[in-house]
């Protein structure tokens, strides 16, 4: 695809391809806030503000950065960060009544739409990106400190921001129920993705090693849930030999180098 636009209405010469916005977050190193602002096209945020709006153009980069997995198997086009996290949300909103009793529903659905908000900054690494988990959790923590306290530090007295960074922090540490609910749901919307993918890919594309994060849903609910979309799957392949990262063994078929990957990746501190 050209890099360029057709001319203009009005004849003016060609403009850039305004709606492509490379995220040059996990190619730096060393990486730092600082470093990555300095790639912005549109120029840094205005920091110290009391007004809110140069927080507002960042979350622009969650709807222009690809999730970087399904690239990895040709899908330039694919889902964005926000396309993600806006199906979790509304996923969210559906808790079992089993659960619903026991979550704060409104705290899910925002940290759906927060727990990856770090990636406008950081990009989206995958477990295949060789980035340790630790610099992972390090750069995602310096960028959410960075717009809670640079971006919305003064706006309002800084209460937004710092309900933002608390329930991010929160999704992070995962040791409260609706931070185990929003985990499982995030799983839960990629095997969903995955899907939707092979089913217009006609079975020309395998997708069955993201299968692997069934592994890690803790609620029941969920699971079951989980268990429909993987039952769907198996329908579609009806046979036909594919990826079954699920299993969690060899014949799932995923190989062993990238099976470790996932599980460190996924694996608690």
């Amino acid at each position: 695809m050209s890099s360029t636009a057709p001319p203009t209405a009005n004849g003016d010469a060609t403009i850039p391809d305004v709606g492509l916005v490379p995220n040059a977050g996990p190619t730096l190193n060393p990486w730092t806030v600082e470093k990555v602002l300095e790639t912005f096209p549109t120029g840094k945020p205005a920091e110290g503000t009391s007004s809110p709006v140069p927080y507002f153009h960042l979350l622009e980069r969650l709807k222009t950065t690809k999730r970087e997995g399904w690239r990895r198997f040709g899908i330039e086009r694919g889902e964005s960060i926000s396309d993600h996290m806006y199906r979790m949300s509304m996923i969210s909103m559906l808790a079992p009544p089993s659960l619903t009793s026991r979550l704060d529903l409104s705290k899910c659905i925002k940290m759906c739409l927060i727990h990856d908000m770090a990636e406008s900054l950081v990009g989206d690494i995958t477990p295949v990106d060789g980035v340790p988990k630790p610099e992972k959790n390090r750069r995602e923590a310096a960028t959410m400190d960075y717009i809670t306290r640079q971006l919305l530090g003064n706006v309002e007295g800084g209460r937004a921001g710092a309900e933002i960074r608390a329930i991010w922090q929160e999704y992070e540490d995962s040791k409260t129920l609706e931070a185990t609910y929003v985990h499982d749901i995030d799983k839960m919307e990629l095997l969903l993705q995955m899907v939707e993918y092979e089913k217009r890919g006609r079975g020309k594309l395998d997708l069955g090693e993201f299968a692997y994060v069934r592994t890690g849903i803790v609620l029941e609910e969920v699971g079951q849930w989980a268990d429909e979309v993987m039952r769907e799957r198996e329908s579609f392949w009806a046979g036909k030999p594919h990826i079954r990262g699920e299993l969690e063994s060899e014949e799932g078929g995923v190989e062993t180098d990238k099976k470790a990957m996932q599980d460190a990746y996924y694996g608690k501190e």
